[in-house]
């Protein structure tokens, strides 16, 4: 029984062929451009829309509360990355 990756030659060979193999597939498929999924952009999202009054002002404090934690946690970073101790 021969083994194919046996020898220090084994995954060289192996990494040979499979870039030979892609660079074959790549070239064999240059006219043809594949769209993108989507091409329309995200539809809006009308969450917000379904919420209570007390729900958006919950939503927007969490949203704040959210972003000066943020900002709390960056600036510890940067203080203690660059500022001298």
């Amino acid at each position: 029984m021969s083994n194919i990756s046996a020898g220090p030659a084994g995954p060289a060979q192996w990494i040979l062929f499979l870039a030979l193999y892609r660079a074959s597939y790549e070239t064999a498929n240059v006219g043809q451009i594949t769209p993108p999924a989507e091409l329309s952009p995200t539809p809006p999202n009308n969450y917000l829309a379904t919420l209570t009054p007390a729900e958006q002002e919950w939503a927007a404090k969490a949203v704040q509360q959210y972003a000066r934690a943020q900002e709390r946690k960056w600036r510890r970073w940067r203080e203690s990355m660059f500022e001298a101790k």
